[in-house]
């Protein structure tokens, strides 16, 4: 578990200090924010309402679902080694981000189910599938339930409750807090611009002192996911969302899991999913476990290792089945 007491002192200091800056650099980051995300996806119906994508490539297709604070955009860019290495990515914003619905029964299981909508949609008969953070809670409920459509799958520092007590567990004064920047966007911008490193340790559960170690290209990507984390407040039902799934005690039956499995996680992963990796390789029959020494929630440094060791094991177990 890790402390949000830097959090917490800084949060009125970032207040202030963002009232200042407010006059022209929120809206400039705001309108920067929103055209990011305008133009770059497509919606369909769906018996859930509005389903969010976006494709990027051409190849073998790789379904990307999103981790906390994300949406179709965090997809692409969780997926842009694979998009690189040569797969198709196909993004979907989960349910209550940017413009997908947010219907009554939000759960990883039934957005598991409305996903092979999109794939009917598409055309694809079947999917690799590899989910980040909150999202591999989807990628595990779409793999268990439509084996026929998945080839594999990928979880990739998988947020989930698998002891019976949530790994990132918050006080009453702490939740207060995370609510007040996760839902402004003029505070979580304030927050972001004025303490980068903070959000990064706080929400994002990564050390900001890898960020001296590793290259340029991925002190960018860190940049990235921070910035597009923005706008927030077209993700509150989303993050809401995610605080519950993965604050509850995980419902899927991995160990009914047939497809063929990677798991990647990161040792020093502030919110814990390495021990959250292992045992969900000892759950899903025949899984395949990577730990990375270092790295964080983000996998910072660890992204080009992190799509060859996707692109390998799809690879090798696809020769080995044919």
């Amino acid at each position: 578990m890790i402390s949000r007491r830097a959090l917490l002192a800084g949060l009125g200091g970032i207040a202030l200090a963002a009232g200042a800056w407010a006059t022209g650099d929120y809206r400039a980051t705001m309108s920067a924010a929103n055209t990011s995300v305008a133009r770059r996806s497509s919606v369909i119906e769906t018996r859930a309402g509005p389903l969010e994508y976006a494709i990027a490539g051409r190849g073998p297709p790789l379904m990307m679902i999103h981790g906390a604070g994300g949406g179709f955009n965090q997809g692409l860019l969780f997926g842009h080694g694979l998009h690189e290495a040569g797969f198709q990515i196909v993004a979907p914003s989960r349910f209550g981000y940017l413009r997908s619905a947010f219907p009554d029964d939000a759960s990883p299981a039934h957005h598991a189910d409305v996903l092979v909508e999109l794939l009917d949609h598409l055309g694809l008969d079947r999917i690799v599938v590899a989910g980040g953070s909150a999202g591999a809670l989807t990628a595990a409920e779409f793999a268990l339930r439509h084996p026929d459509r998945c080839s594999h799958l990928a979880l990739i520092v998988p947020a989930a409750n698998l002891t019976g007590r949530d790994p990132v567990e918050f006080s009453a004064q702490q939740r207060a807090a995370v609510e007040r920047v996760l839902t402004s966007d003029a505070w979580f911008w304030g927050f972001a611009t004025l303490a980068p490193d903070m959000l990064l340790r706080t929400l994002l559960a990564t050390d900001p002192a890898l960020l001296a170690h590793v290259s340029a290209e991925e002190r960018q990507r860190a940049d990235l996911i921070r910035d597009g984390l923005m706008p927030i407040s077209r993700k509150t039902d989303g993050l809401r969302n995610d605080g519950y799934w993965t604050g509850t005690p995980a419902q899927t039956a991995f160990e009914r899991i047939v497809v063929p499995t990677l798991i990647l996680s990161c040792a020093d992963d502030l919110f814990g999913t390495a021990d959250t990796a292992r045992l969900l390789a000892r759950r899903i029959p025949d899984a395949r476990l990577v730990v990375y020494p270092d790295g964080g929630h983000i996998w910072l440094g660890h992204d080009a290792d992190l799509a060859r060791d996707i692109s390998d094991f799809i690879l090798a177990r696809a020769t080995h089945r044919s």
